[in-house]
């Protein structure tokens, strides 16, 4: 018996088979935002943008890959995957590349990975599958079991030093949590616990963590040192006006006030060549990403694929909120890029990641019989 061959309709047909059009698309126009900023912030070199269109191709392949993986199959990989990335977490220290102060990166030959990017995706999905392990008969001992589970990757982030995707994978980690259930006196107790505990936090903080706390309060108490990342970029928002100075046309960008301007402080040379016209596009965009993904958690129809989705999709949110907080000098600096805008081949493929566990989710729902 021979297969008949494959036609132009078909092949068609497999590509876009289990792909969420709305939120690929929505995906897309930020890169492609991105994409133009890219090109600004590097002073009209091909090198960073083209690179980035390498690491989308990437990334879409590995969204392609794991919408078409039913969610039954996605937690087969949830434990392998959290112990991979907590492996690679642990050889960072004694393997890792050291970048800025921060030992944070490991390389494979022919490139390098952050293991942290594993971490947010694994740290999500390791949880979902222990709460649909235990969803008929849940205990607070099962939510202790889940805060070790999080801890761990946590602590070792936030060893390396990189706060910032530390609190990402955090975030994603409590997400499930919360969306599985979590008591609200628990929460209040958390709450309660953290307040207590912020000396100790304090004294745990490295020195530079604690000079971005305090510069966030009067940036200009060190206007060369610590304060220069939040001064700077609010000057550059603020030079946007209502409708920017225009692509390519940025001069606190151009004439190199911004500094990391290609990857966390890229929104400031966003606002100001695009103004608030821009910024507003972009808001709506990722509202509308956020929303379409809370659109499939509601709809998801079973307990991993509904706090899983919610996790990811809140991650973006979270994304978001703490990069644009940090360039408008509303939160500390911790070194978050901005979803689909930022520069990074780890992140980027980490994000689109993401979006394909949605896309299976969605693809993949039961139909529930009325």
């Amino acid at each position: 018996m021979t297969m008949a061959p494959l036609t132009f309709q078909g092949l068609r047909r497999r590509l876009v088979e289990n792909i969420d059009g709305p939120l690929l698309a929505i995906a897309l126009a930020i890169m492609g935002f991105g994409l133009a900023t890219i090109y600004s912030a590097t002073m009209y070199t091909t090198d960073r943008a083209a690179a980035q269109l390498t690491n989308l191709g990437v990334g879409l392949l590995a969204m392609w890959l794991v919408a078409q993986l039913p969610p039954q199959k996605l937690m087969r990989y949830a434990v392998p995957l959290y112990v991979f990335g907590v492996l690679l977490l642990v050889l960072v220290f004694p393997f890792g590349i050291k970048v800025n102060g921060a030992r944070r990166w490991l390389s494979i030959g022919f490139t390098r990975i952050q293991p942290a990017e594993i971490l947010k995706i694994a740290m999500p999905l390791m949880l979902a599958w222990y709460f649909h392990k235990h969803e008929t008969l849940r205990r607070i001992r099962h939510y202790v079991v889940a805060g070790l589970l999080l801890a761990v990757p946590f602590a070792l982030i936030a060893k390396q030093p990189d706060l910032g995707s530390a609190v990402l994978v955090g975030a994603a980690g409590f997400y499930v949590i919360f969306f599985a259930g979590l008591p609200w006196k628990i929460i209040v107790g958390m709450i309660v616990t953290g307040i207590a505990a912020t000396p100790f936090i304090w004294s745990m903080l490295y020195d530079y963590q604690r000079r971005r706390i305090l510069t966030l309060i009067d940036p200009t108490s060190d206007p060369l040192g610590a304060g220069y990342h939040i001064i700077q970029s609010t000057i550059a928002i603020g030079a946007g006006g209502p409708f920017g100075r225009g692509w390519l046309q940025g001069t606190q960008t151009h004439l190199g006030f911004i500094l990391e301007r290609h990857t966390d402080f890229i929104f400031a040379v966003f606002s100001e060549e695009r103004g608030l016209v821009g910024n507003s596009i972009l808001l709506i965009l990722y509202l509308a990403l956020i929303a379409r993904g809370l659109m499939i958690t509601a709809k998801a129809s079973t307990l991993f694929a509904r706090v899983l989705a919610g996790s990811i999709t809140l991650s973006f949110f979270t994304y978001v909120f703490v990069n644009m907080g940090m360039v408008s000098g509303i939160l500390p600096v911790v070194g978050v890029p901005l979803p689909f805008m930022s520069y990074g081949g780890t992140a980027l493929v980490s994000l689109f990641l993401g979006i394909g566990i949605l896309m299976s989710i969605q693809s993949h729902r039961m139909l529930v019989k009325q």
